[in-house]
């Protein structure tokens, strides 16, 4: 398993899941907020969309669905 920090709170996923995934089966539903203030989470799943974005390791707007989990990577949405 791969140990990731979601918002702070250590969870593990197996080896090569995407990070959308690893974020939506830890219970995460709101990955960003847009700017008018709505919750927004994964629509297309393939980076086209752009509604994924989150922090990863301090580097701001990454594709979750684009991006595998790796050991130690830290997310904040």
């Amino acid at each position: 398993m791969t140990r990731i920090s979601i918002n702070g709170h250590q969870v593990s996923v197996p080896p090569g899941t995407m990070l959308a995934s690893a974020l939506l089966g830890s219970g995460a539903f709101r990955f960003r907020n847009s700017v008018s203030g709505e919750p927004r989470a994964p629509l297309c799943g393939m980076g086209v969309c752009f509604e994924c974005r989150v922090t990863v390791d301090g580097h701001p707007h990454a594709r979750s669905c684009q991006v595998p989990v790796r050991e130690g990577m830290e997310v904040n949405t």
